[in-house]
């Protein structure tokens, strides 16, 4: 799992889908994180420009090509619909966030040679989020 999780991080950029504009959901603190941690991160939300000052994009299609890595905070079906998207888009690391794994999401990561994190790891644990 080490390795997985090292060749996430080792992204020039980070997509996060499920990003949030509250600052209480995991969708915002993920966010928060990377940029704690200097890292570049796209937010994804269809219905916010900006979070945390940064832009939003709409869906995972319309991600930089800078981006490899991909956060996942979404419910499990949803999900499912963004790991479709994100194989489709050529993203080479998922990362679902507890609560957001799919057996099926999985299942269609590792059938695509998709490198995936789907075992109840944290980025915030990982990285050591501070929440200010």
């Amino acid at each position: 799992m080490e390795q997985r999780i090292a060749k996430f991080l080792s992204s020039p950029a980070f997509g996060v889908a499920g990003a949030s504009t509250n600052r209480d959901k995991y969708g915002n603190k993920i966010l928060r994180c990377y940029l704690q941690h200097g890292k570049k991160a796209v937010p994804i939300n269809p219905r916010a420009e900006k979070i945390e000052g940064i832009d939003c994009v709409p869906s995972v299609a319309e991600l930089p090509d800078d981006v490899r890595s991909l956060s996942v905070i979404t419910p499990p079906k949803i999900t499912e619909a963004v790991v479709e998207a994100a194989i489709a888009r050529g993203i080479d690391n998922i990362w679902m966030q507890p609560g957001a794994e799919s057996p099926a999401a999985v299942a269609a990561c590792q059938k695509a040679g998709v490198n995936v994190i789907a075992d109840g790891s944290c980025l915030l644990v990982v990285l050591g989020y501070r929440d200010h």
